[in-house]
């Protein structure tokens, strides 16, 4: 296709220049200087490509050469590159110049953008018609993943620049949103497509150094994106209390956990009820906690567990009858045991015992 013919006003007097340097050897003025500046911030604006707008001013070289350094001696031909030299470079100054603002008007713009998405604010039809300037469609169902690594990250960071060169390169096509967001990387997909948000969390783990990514599910509309973007911040804060350490969680896992704490004082009065009576043993209730939860993960083998908890099988019999001493539940008992492990988890999501309940 061919580039759109570029209006001669953009030289503004260039061979008019050329002629008086030829003709005197002088250098270009200040005002000249600025009125090439002016020229390339125009041009950039017009929406002009700076590379045809440097080769239009070496045509329009070229074809003033006859008439303005003809027959002159070196210092005058010396005098006219000179003098190219200072125009194209200042009318290129003047270009950049206006590039850089555009680019910090859209970036303010994709900031704003991401705020008022990920926090739900702003009218949701100007937010939909808005998401279609960054490659979104909120009307069909869209998906986040929240990767959280060891230091709070920009997008100018290098963590963030290389999973988005990642994903650039593998889903060039795709309509992806990549940003951070109050330290984390946030990556926002079709829910259509979970092999993007999947290869996301790859990548954001590795270039995180071993960080946690937390994927949400699908949800429709400009709501949809909240929706899930909190889920994924759930998943994160779930994991750090229950202790998860699952390099990528996936929320529809984790729904029993928003279920078990639905109501909290029920889940209160369970921990109370089943684990209260293991503060009164020596050195309190944390260590037997840690034994029950250890056990429960291990499926419930005595071996596995004294294994995780450095301990031998004897010491680990000798803890778990104990428990069933202080609270009368007996942890190898199936009927027991479905009460013990519900409590332990409400223990882990309620904080239990470091905050009184």
């Amino acid at each position: 296709m061919a580039e759109p013919e570029i209006p001669d006003r953009f030289l503004g007097g260039y061979a008019e220049i050329l002629g008086e340097v030829a003709g005197t050897g002088r250098r270009l003025t200040r005002d000249e200087l600025e009125s090439r500046r002016t020229l390339g911030r125009e041009s950039a604006e017009a929406g002009h490509q700076l590379r045809a707008l440097v080769r239009l001013h070496l045509a329009e070289t070229r074809a003033s050469w006859p008439a303005t350094a003809r027959g002159t001696d070196a210092a005058a031909t010396d005098a006219v590159l000179a003098a190219v030299e200072q125009a194209v470079d200042a009318f290129a100054e003047g270009f950049e110049r206006a590039q850089r603002l555009t680019v910090r008007r859209e970036e303010a713009a994709r900031r704003e953008f991401i705020d008022d998405l990920l926090y739900g604010r702003s009218d949701l039809g100007r937010l939909a018609e808005r998401a279609t300037r960054f490659g979104l469609r909120l009307s069909r169902a869209h998906a986040v993943a929240v990767a959280a690594g060891p230091e709070a990250y920009t997008e100018s960071d290098a963590a963030p620049r290389s999973v988005e060169a990642a994903l650039l390169t593998r889903f060039s096509g795709r309509k992806i949103l990549l940003t951070t967001k109050d330290g984390r990387l946030v990556c926002i997909a079709p829910g259509s497509q979970p092999d993007v948000l999947r290869y996301f969390a790859k990548q954001a783990h590795a270039a995180t150094d071993g960080g946690q990514v937390a994927v949400g599910r699908p949800h429709r509309g400009p709501g949809g994106v909240v929706h899930s973007y909190d889920e994924a911040l759930e998943a994160l804060d779930m994991a750090e209390r229950m202790g998860l350490d699952d390099p990528v969680l996936y929320s529809a896992d984790l729904l029993v956990y928003p279920v078990l704490t639905r109501d909290r004082q029920a889940m209160a009065d369970l921990v109370r009820s089943e684990l209260g009576p293991l503060q009164q043993a020596r050195g309190g209730a944390e260590p037997l906690l840690e034994t029950l939860s250890v056990y429960f993960d291990a499926g419930c083998v005595a071996a596995e567990t004294a294994r995780r908890l450095a301990l031998s099988v004897r010491a680990l019999t000798y803890r778990l009858e104990r428990i069933h001493q202080l609270t009368g539940s007996d942890p190898s008992d199936p009927i027991h045991r479905y009460s013990l492990q519900t409590a332990v988890i409400g223990a882990r999501l309620l904080d239990w015992p470091a905050k009184e309940l």
